[in-house]
């Protein structure tokens, strides 16, 4: 029988995020808005004109394409032993982070502040942004070398990560989680 699990997990805007949307936003509109009436007002050159108002609008939808760029969500997919996790920006743009075999972690549990990191290891931030119920695994990848994944699993996601860790984690995880 195939272990499978899915979830969706929403990343929460902070307020550095909030106030980085606004800046977009804003800045965007003033942008669009002054290649706009520059456009108008280059009414002798016909050329200028309509080069100014395709910049302009170029503009608008760059300020749009950014703004809903700040949409992120990532989806985390256990089958078997092998969990993908998946970046996807705007509801419409899907981004593989990683995939890795649970049997190869070499460290497993809930996630603090104070965990150690070594220097050379990657961090991927695959979370809600909520901090609370994270989970972190650390282990060897191909592609990024020494690597942690900072996650928030459900319990059903949980539970399947439990029974297909290595014997030395599983029996750890068992007593701390």
């Amino acid at each position: 029988m195939d272990n499978f699990a899915e979830q969706l997990v929403r990343k929460q805007q902070t307020s550095a995020d909030r106030a980085k949307l606004i800046g977009i936003t804003v800045g965007g509109i003033l942008l669009t808005l002054l290649l706009a009436v520059g456009a108008v007002l280059m009414l002798g050159s016909p050329i200028v004109s309509f080069v100014g108002l395709i910049a302009a609008a170029a503009a608008g939808y760059g300020t749009y394409f950014l703004a809903q760029s700040m949409q992120v969500e990532y989806e985390y997919t256990f089958t078997n032993g092998e969990l993908d996790i998946d970046k996807i920006i705007a509801k419409s743009r899907r981004k593989e982070l990683l995939t890795v075999d649970v049997g190869k972690f070499t460290a497993f549990g809930k996630y603090t502040d104070g965990l150690e990191e070594t220097e050379d290891m990657t961090v991927v931030f695959a979370t809600d942004n909520i901090a609370s119920g994270e989970y972190y695994a650390d282990f060897p990848h191909e592609n990024y070398g020494s690597t942690r994944l900072v996650f928030s699993p459900d319990e059903k996601m949980l539970s399947n990560i439990k029974r297909a860790l290595p014997r030395s984690l599983r029996a750890q995880a068992e007593k701390e989680l």
